[in-house]
């Protein structure tokens, strides 16, 4: 995970609790939000990462 999505995570974790704490529903989904948009963005590049390394896998080194 990079640094840029755990501060988000961390970001959004603070944000929930900070509106579970307060009552603040809309500040508490904020927060969900956050955590979710940083987990599919570290998702889609482990996925790039694994579609590289078959790829690689893959290649005819034969040659």
């Amino acid at each position: 995970m990079t640094d840029d999505k755990a501060k988000d995570k961390i970001k959004g974790k603070a944000k929930e609790t900070a509106g579970k704490l307060t009552g603040d529903r809309r500040k508490e989904a904020e927060g969900k939000a956050d955590q979710a948009k940083a987990k599919t963005a570290d998702t889609l590049d482990n996925a790039g990462e694994r579609a590289k390394g078959v790829k690689d896998s893959l290649k005819d080194d034969r040659h």
